[in-house]
């Protein structure tokens, strides 16, 4: 998979792409990353990728012809979807990285100042995205956290395939605690149905944490979750089953 990041700093990404899964994805030709920056395609003397916006106001807005002029050249020999990194996008997440994990080329504009023109925007961007309702000095992070989310979907890339299928977020749950040696720490003891080696009991055990942390963290998410009559019949018989009803009820479902 190609990734095409247009940035005014391109610096930013050099430390990132080259550590963990990201260095290695890349080492292995499993993602490229190409960085392309919009100064080398302004037009006047000083380099100048913004302005004064018109009407007044606070700040400085991207200009549009560097950032049309990038564009172009990223676009010449394949296609890609573009995406500006913008605070006013739709939200990010994982139903969104997975969707991009299915394109061969991402384009991803990463926006400064208050903004980029609003005529690039409408004539050549996809879609607008927002990693969270805040505001970043740009969208140099935002783009890094679209390639790492995106790259570790991608086949191969992770050493243990089930594990971004059983992340946080992949079925719409919150993911189980987790335990590793020693057995017991301070006191707290691993839970024993860990060393049972009931494959069953040991998956339903970890269903029901996962139910439990997203009750308690994040409980609107279980309005849209999908169970199974076996894992709502689980749920009854753990005495969840009836805050989770109440929660889908007052959201419609």
């Amino acid at each position: 998979m190609q990734f095409d990041i247009l940035t005014i700093f391109p610096e930013l990404f050099s430390s990132p792409l080259q550590e963990g899964i990201l260095r290695k994805a890349l080492r292995a030709g499993q993602i490229a990353v190409n960085l392309h920056n919009i100064r080398q395609f302004a037009i006047d003397k000083h380099h100048m990728t913004d302005d004064r916006p018109f009407g007044g106001g606070e700040g400085m807005v991207m200009k549009p012809e560097p950032l049309s002029a990038c564009l172009s050249e990223v676009q010449q020999e394949q296609k890609g979807r573009v995406i500006l990194l913008s605070p006013r996008g739709a939200m990010y997440n994982q139903n969104v990285a997975e969707r991009f994990a299915g394109y061969d080329k991402l384009v991803l504009v990463c926006g400064r100042y208050e903004g980029v023109d609003e005529r690039f925007r409408q004539l050549y961007v996809d879609e607008e995205l927002s990693i969270g309702d805040y505001v970043l000095t740009g969208g140099e992070l935002a783009a890094m956290i679209v390639v790492d989310s995106v790259t570790r979907l991608l086949p191969g890339v992770l050493g243990c395939t089930d594990s971004a299928l059983k992340d946080t977020f992949s079925r719409g749950l919150l993911k189980h605690g987790q335990y590793t040696r020693p057995r017991e720490f301070q006191g707290q003891r691993v839970p024993d149905v860990l060393f049972s080696g009931d494959h069953k009991r040991i998956a339903d055990f970890r269903f029901l944490e996962s139910v439990r942390e997203t009750l308690e963290r994040r409980p609107a998410m279980l309005a849209e979750v999908t169970l199974t009559d076996a894992e709502v019949k689980l749920l009854k018989k753990n005495g969840i089953w009836d805050q989770i009803k109440a929660i889908r009820q007052q959201n419609g479902g």
